[in-house]
């Protein structure tokens, strides 16, 4: 009984994708889903980009978490266009509150929306918010086993990028390791090895970025 309502919800949140999707493009911008585990660097690697992005493309959030604003105010007082959506207890963001934090940005001002997911490597891949590409974050310290572990996600990734590179000495991480299960699900997404807080690495995810900006 349960298999039907589960069916009926997730067409129902398509519908509503479709036309947020359909919003986006009416408004000629780049939206991008951010999903990674709490810690791995969603809010840093947002930050990272929107300084290394051309003039031409502005950046905006929309920033899901269980609770608090805190990466909100993060980002705003960065000069990023940012609104909050709290969850509760969901573990995901769905179409309906993407719709509705739409309200509340200044769309004529953003080209490249970033959504940023709440911290979680299983829910959000089966839900679609009506974005251009899913971005996949995993970062060292969480260990090399990931692809592994959530394959689900990472198969649903467009990119993927792999945060806080420069702290590989002090951490048993094998990069050669993580890239074998990332291709075993998903042969073609690329993968960008960055620090956000050294900058290393983070040029090659801004240009692929920019490549697939629609204006």
């Amino acid at each position: 009984m349960e298999i039907p309502v589960v069916k009926q919800i997730l067409s129902a949140n398509d519908e509503v994708a479709a036309g947020v999707r359909d919003a986006l493009a009416q408004q000629g911008i780049l939206a991008v889903n951010v999903m990674a585990s709490p810690g791995a660097g969603k809010t840093s690697l947002i930050l990272a980009t929107a300084a290394g992005l051309p003039a031409r493309l502005r950046p905006g959030v929309i920033e899901g978490d269980l609770a608090s604003t805190i990466d909100t105010d993060t980002l705003t007082a960065r000069g990023i266009p940012a609104v909050q959506i709290n969850t509760g207890g969901n573990c995901h963001l769905d179409a309906p509150m993407i719709r509705a934090g739409l309200a509340h940005l200044p769309l004529a001002e953003i080209d490249l929306l970033f959504i940023e997911n709440v911290g979680n490597l299983v829910c959000p891949a089966g839900w679609d918010l009506g974005a251009d590409a899913a971005v996949v974050i995993a970062s060292v310290p969480e260990g090399h086993d990931k692809p592994y572990k959530y394959p689900g996600m990472f198969a649903a990734a467009d990119a993927v990028v792999l945060n806080k590179a420069d702290l590989v000495a002090y951490f048993d991480f094998d990069l050669a390791y993580f890239e074998r299960g990332l291709r075993m699900v998903n042969p073609d997404a690329p993968l960008f090895v960055v620090s956000c807080r050294t900058g290393n690495g983070v040029a090659a995810w801004v240009n692929w970025l920019v490549g697939r900006a629609k204006r």
